[in-house]
């Protein structure tokens, strides 16, 4: 008898490294969607996809500029979706909270000037 699968939604983070090494480091952090039968190959199926992503470019500049899989840094099943349910949550605890809000409100202003 087969298995149920089940979505797990998983975050995988990429070190994006240049070889000019001048620049600001950069994490890129992606939410993806897995489908698996237990957490266990959910996660190896996220590793992975993971991998995959990584690539290296030559940037405008004539360097290369390589996206490093780091790892699967978490992960959880979603259970029963409906409208409006919650299926992510992070917490941080910045240094500078005006500079963060600061932050968020720019985030959300470029949301807004994209669906518009």
């Amino acid at each position: 008898m087969k298995a149920d699968l089940k979505w797990y939604l998983v975050k995988l983070v990429y070190q994006v490294v240049s070889d000019k090494g001048t620049h600001t480091p950069q994490f890129d952090e992606q939410l993806r969607l897995i489908r698996a039968d237990e957490l266990d190959w959910a996660r190896e199926k996220a590793k992975i996809l993971g991998q995959i992503g990584a690539f290296s470019f030559m940037h405008h500049n004539n360097h290369e500029v390589n996206w490093k899989f780091i790892d699967v840094v978490d992960i959880c099943e979603l259970c029963d979706i409906e409208d409006g349910t919650q299926i992510y949550s992070t917490r941080e605890e910045p240094e500078d909270e005006p500079l963060n809000l600061s932050l968020i409100n720019a985030k959300a202003q470029r949301v807004y000037d994209f669906t518009q």
